[in-house]
C-alpha cells in the first residue's frame, strides 16, 4: 500500500512542481480538481473528466450526506465506486456550505444546526461528525471541518472564527481514522491578516496534518488582496507537505497561486461557465452565445484537443446553446476543464524547465488579446463522427 505523502521534484521561485502520492493513485501538481459535488462533475461523464487529464477531483460533505446519504454511499462500495472515479477525491468539510446558508443555521461553539436547502428537514454537524461522514464515503483525502466568514469583516470577528476553526481541526484530527495513503488537511483560515494566518499556521502544524488548505480566500477580497495573503502565508506552511487553495479561481488566479507555492486547487468556474456558453481559451473568453459566432466555422481554440474543438465549430456550439439544447453545456465544459488541465500542464513543465516567469508573460499578454485572426488560426474542416 502506498503511504500519503508529496515529494517535491522541481522548484521555480516559490513555484513548486512534485507528485502526490495516494491510496487512489498518484497525481501530479501544481493540479486543478474538477468538483463533482454531489458524485458528478456536472454535464460530464467521468470518462470525459478522465480524458482532460484530471488526476483527482472533489466531491462535497454537506450535498452527499443530505442526498443520498454517506451510508447508502458507504453500503454501494464507497464514492468512488459510486460515482466511476478510482483516482483520489478530496472531500471538502461541509463548512463553507454550511456557512452560506445563513438563517437556516446557527452556530455555536460544537459545530452548526442547519436546515436543508432541499426540504428543510433539520441536520447537525460537527468537527466529529463531519470527519466520519467523509470515512464513510471513503474519501482520499479528508478536509477539517471549519468557519469561513465573508470578507470583509472586523478583525475580531474574523480571529474569534479562526480560533473556533483551529478548536475543530484538533478535534477532527482525534476523530480521524488512519489509513495507509489516505491523508486528512488543516485549513488555514485567519482572514487578510498576517498575524492571524501565523497564527493558523503554527495551530495546525502543531496538530500534524498530512496537507494544509488555505481557506477563506476568494470570498470578496479582490486578487491582489488575495495574493499578498497567499506571499505572506505559503512560506509559513510546512515545505514537505501539499498545499491546497481552497475555491480558487480563474487562470490567472491559478498562475498567481502558482507562483506563490500553492500545489492543488478547486473551482466551480469552468463547470459554471461551460453551462453558461463561456469558453476560457489562451485569448481570453468567449461567449458562445454572440451573434459573432453563428457563422464561425473555427473551433474555439486551435490548441484545445477536447470534443467541442476537434469535432464541433463555433457555429455549432453557438447553435445548441440558442436552441437550449443540453449537448451544448457538455461540450463546453469538456472544453473548460481541459483548458484547465492544460493549463496546469503547462506551468509543471514551465517550473521544471526554470521558464515560469516566461510562461506568465506569454499567458497574460494572451488573456488580453483579442480573438486570434485567420491567418494565427486557419479553419480546417471540421470531422464528422464516424
Amino acid at each position: 500500500m502506498t503511504r500519503f505523502h508529496w515529494t517535491c521534484e522541481s522548484t521555480d521561485g516559490a513555484a513548486r512542481a512534485g507528485t502526490l502520492h495516494t491510496a487512489h493513485g498518484p497525481v501530479s501538481t501544481p493540479t486543478f480538481m474538477p468538483v463533482g459535488t454531489v458524485g458528478t462533475v456536472k454535464a460530464m461523464t467521468m470518462d470525459a473528466v478522465r480524458s482532460t487529464g484530471a488526476g483527482i477531483v472533489l466531491g462535497n460533505t454537506y450535498h452527499l450526506m443530505l442526498r443520498p446519504g454517506a451510508e447508502r454511499v458507504r453500503a454501494l462500495g464507497g464514492l468512488h465506486r459510486f460515482m466511476d472515479w478510482p483516482g483520489p477525491i478530496l472531500t471538502d468539510s461541509g463548512g463553507f456550505q454550511v456557512m452560506s446558508l445563513g438563517a437556516l443555521r446557527k452556530l455555536d461553539q460544537d459545530g452548526v444546526t442547519f436546515r436543508s436547502h432541499i426540504d428543510g428537514s433539520e441536520h447537525r454537524l460537527t468537527p466529529e461528525s463531519s470527519t466520519d461522514i467523509q470515512h464513510a464515503l471513503d474519501a482520499t483525502i479528508t478536509m477539517c471541518f471549519d468557519e469561513c466568514p465573508a470578507l470583509p469583516a472586523p478583525p475580531e470577528a474574523i480571529a474569534a472564527s479562526m480560533r473556533l476553526s483551529m478548536r475543530w481541526a484538533a478535534r477532527s484530527r482525534e476523530a480521524y481514522v488512519q489509513r495507509e495513503g489516505y491523508g486528512q488537511f488543516g485549513i488555514v483560515q485567519g482572514g487578510t491578516e498576517p498575524e492571524l494566518r501565523a497564527e493558523s499556521v503554527k495551530a495546525l502544524t502543531d496538530v500534524g496534518f498530512e496537507g494544509y488548505a488555505i481557506g477563506g480566500l476568494a470570498v470578496g477580497e479582490g486578487q491582489a488582496l488575495m495574493f499578498s495573503t497567499l506571499e505572506a502565508t505559503t512560506p509559513l506552511m510546512p515545505q514537505d507537505k501539499p498545499r491546497y487553495l481552497m475555491g480558487v479561481g480563474t487562470p490567472d488566479d491559478l498562475l498567481g497561486g502558482v507562483m506563490r507555492g500553492v500545489d492543488m486547487f478547486d473551482c466551480v468556474m469552468p463547470t459554471r461557465a461551460g453551462r453558461t456558453a463561456r469558453a476560457y481559451t489562451e485569448r481570453g473568453t468567449l461567449n458562445l452565445r454572440n451573434a459573432r459566432h453563428a457563422t464561425d466555422s473555427r473551433p474555439i481554440s486551435p490548441h484545445c484537443d477536447c470534443l467541442a474543438c476537434t469535432r464541433h465549430s463555433r457555429a455549432y456550439l453557438h447553435h445548441l446553446f440558442r436552441a437550449n439544447e443540453i449537448l451544448g453545456p457538455m461540450l463546453l465544459t469538456w472544453h473548460n476543464i481541459a483548458y484547465y488541465q492544460r493549463l496546469m500542464r503547462q506551468m509543471r513543465e514551465a517550473i521544471t524547465t526554470g521558464t515560469l516567469q516566461t510562461l506568465a508573460d506569454t499567458l497574460r499578454a494572451g488573456w488580453q488579446a483579442s480573438d486570434w485572426t485567420d491567418d494565427e488560426m486557419p479553419q480546417p474542416a471540421i470531422p464528422l463522427a464516424p
